[in-house]
């Protein structure tokens, strides 16, 4: 009976070792779940503050690296959707509620209060994403009378501008996906086609197209011709020489064809198809440096460290968002179900 104990013993130790290497070894540490808000808006500002908006009129703000979050229910919009946030501290914070009205709600005390600063009524408005470079944030959103529609503020979101004359004009069944907040991205660089606003489509129709010049439009490589296909997010590399596009059919998203593209962006663009693509629809691409990308999805994470051209899945785990901190290195995923989750892989 002693011998029998002993091996029971043994095999409850080695099973145990094994957990904790298994839990060592898994790169995302889930910090929240549960609550009743799906999460697609998240603005990650160093590596101690972190900001995330989702449904049901719902704001997340944690100053502890994800060790704890505060949650308020934005009130008068407890019923809203707020599909993408930007901050800039832990006191300032612009959120973006998608339709019926669109609005753009803004805070400067943490998220005690907040105030509205952009408002749009129009029947068909829909907003998908925000993106903010210094005091400029731009927002862009599905077409009105056939042209996309973009706003913008140059002086930290307390007016906007729209362009409702001029939009870029659409094709048929062609829009923006508001899954990430990332279809939109503002280069900083002073060169030729880098210069501007980047934004992608999906749908019937997927291109990337250049807010700066509506001559710089291309044909996206990637699935499309359904309303559930198409890019969904563009990432830009730190250089800004190179670029990363993720989609896919969110409908069908263990489908890996078509789901993403590489961008060479100097001395002219040039797509290049990955030789192992992301595996699964991806709602979301980020860059950690030059070489190390993240890209999440409903079915799962993946890492590639060779600028895109080769990814390896960490996780099955279903995430609608990730973002790196803006001043710092710390990178945060979050999704459905009020899941919140710190990657730990080194670049």
């Amino acid at each position: 009976m002693k011998s029998y104990i002993k091996i029971f013993l043994v095999l409850i130790i080695i099973s145990d070792c094994i957990l904790i290497s298994a839990q060592t070894n898994n790169p995302i540490q889930l910090l929240e779940q549960g609550r009743k808000t799906s999460i697609r808006g998240m603005s990650v500002v160093s590596d101690k503050i972190v900001w995330v908006s989702g449904s049901g009129g719902s704001v997340g703000k944690s100053v502890d690296g994800g060790k704890t979050f505060n949650w308020i229910t934005v009130k008068g919009y407890e019923k809203r959707d707020f599909r993408d946030i930007e901050a800039y501290n832990q006191n300032t914070a612009i959120i973006m509620a998608v339709a019926e009205p669109a609005l753009i709600l803004k805070t400067t005390d943490g998220g005690e209060n907040w105030y509205k600063v952009f408002e749009d009524s129009t029947k068909g408005m829909f907003l998908d994403a925000m993106h903010a470079e210094a005091k400029s944030i731009q927002v862009i959103g599905d077409p009105i009378n056939g042209k996309a529609f973009f706003a913008f503020s140059n002086n930290l979101g307390e007016t906007w501008e729209t362009n409702k004359l001029d939009g870029i004009a659409l094709s048929d069944g062609e829009a923006f996906f508001a899954s990430s907040g990332t279809n939109l991205q503002i280069s900083k660089s002073s060169n030729t086609f880098k210069k501007g606003t980047f934004m992608v489509t999906g749908g019937k129709v997927s291109r990337l197209l250049n807010a700066r010049d509506q001559r710089d439009q291309y044909p996206l490589p990637l699935l499309q011709g359904k309303e559930s296909t198409g890019a969904n997010s563009i990432a830009l590399s730190p250089s800004g020489n190179h670029a990363f596009i993720v989609g896919g059919d969110f409908a069908n998203d263990t489908i890996r064809t078509g789901n993403s593209i590489a961008l060479r962006l100097e001395p002219s663009i040039l797509f290049k198809a990955p030789t192992t693509p992301p595996f699964g629809y991806r709602s979301c691409v980020i860059y950690l440096n030059n070489q190390t990308l993240v890209a999440c999805g409903t079915s799962g994470v993946d890492i590639s460290k060779d600028g895109g051209m080769n990814w390896e899945n960490i996780s099955n785990q279903s995430f609608h968002v990730v973002q790196k901190a803006k001043n710092g290195r710390a990178v945060f995923l979050a999704g459905g179900g009020g899941r919140i989750a710190k990657l730990t892989i080194k670049p």
